[in-house]
């Protein structure tokens, strides 16, 4: 892990109660296995590691009182103190009635709606856990400098080379000059002709994907703006991008393989990023739309013999 990743306090206000159970849910694997048994011990029992002492939580999960207080920094809380009054307001949200959490595991011999059910609820999860974990600072140096790019570059293999398009397609419609490459080769070939003033958007659920990491690190060397968005911000792609945008995914199982879960958050944060960059060029953006919408209206309409 990244000594950035281990320190990370950046000020500002804390998580709200709410969002603590997706910031450890969305962070665990960026975390020491130490620290991990902190949060996982936060995680299932709020009431119970609000009534503790920092002494006594670190006596609980077996660590030292130094890492349940980078255990709290991590979570985005200044100190401990500030932890436990999210555990407890946390603990007094469950006790409030709220429903209960509902599996997202799927059989193979789950009846129809219950796959439907369970998918939906998944994905609501993970748009939540994304939403509560991303760093909205990090998210307006992105959208502030590909509002202004003179182009955009966007790397993506598999699942995430799908996202990769869709941001394309609709930076594209807004009068910006983005292309998505899913080919290494020619990533890296696009790569080399990227400057400062340019944008390089990489996304990789694992943060390790080395076809999406070399063409970022060549657009990096280049002086473009580089951009990860990425499920683990400890990953190697992060080493060469300048802002990270950390995505969540929902638990993987052998019906809902991870590319299917990644796909969900990666989504939502490209919608983000679009929607921020339409607003802010919004006086080009709107008459650009408009006119795309326009060049394409006859292929919607009923055809006449």
């Amino acid at each position: 892990m990244t000594s950035d990743v281990k320190e990370i306090y950046s000020g500002g206000a804390p998580p709200a109660p709410a969002a603590l159970a997706a910031k450890v849910r969305t962070l665990a694997p960026s975390m020491t296995r130490s620290m991990q048994r902190v949060a996982e011990a936060v995680a299932a029992d709020p009431a119970g590691t609000a009534a503790l002492t920092v002494t006594g939580l670190a006596e609980l999960t077996g660590t030292s009182e130094a890492t349940v207080v980078r255990t709290a920094r991590l979570l985005g809380y200044p100190g401990y103190r500030d932890l436990r009054l999210a555990l407890a307001g946390l603990a007094a949200h469950q006790e409030s009635g709220a429903a209960p959490a509902v599996t997202a595991d799927i059989a193979v011999d789950d009846p129809i709606a219950d796959v439907v059910a369970k998918l939906a609820y998944d994905e609501q999860q993970t748009l939540a856990d994304t939403a509560a974990g991303l760093d909205t600072v990090q998210l307006g140096a992105v959208v502030t400098a590909a509002a202004a790019a003179r182009r955009i570059d966007i790397y993506g293999i598999g699942a995430s080379g799908l996202v990769g398009m869709d941001l394309a397609q609709k930076l594209l419609r807004i009068g910006l000059i983005a292309h998505a490459h899913s080919d290494p080769h020619l990533a890296v070939t696009n790569a080399v002709q990227l400057r400062a003033g340019d944008v390089a958007i990489a996304i990789t659920h694992s943060g390790s994907t080395g076809d999406v990491i070399e063409p970022l690190r060549v657009a990096f060397d280049r002086g473009a703006t580089t951009v990860a968005i990425t499920g683990r911000p400890d990953g190697a792609v992060s080493q060469y991008a300048d802002h990270v945008l950390t995505t969540s995914t929902a638990r993987e199982s052998e019906l809902r393989p991870a590319a299917m879960s990644s796909r969900t958050s990666q989504l939502l944060v490209v919608d983000c990023l679009f929607v921020g960059v339409a607003q802010r060029t919004y006086e080009t953006a709107a008459p650009a739309l408009a006119a795309s919408y326009e060049a394409l209206a006859h292929r919607h309409s009923p055809r006449t013999r």
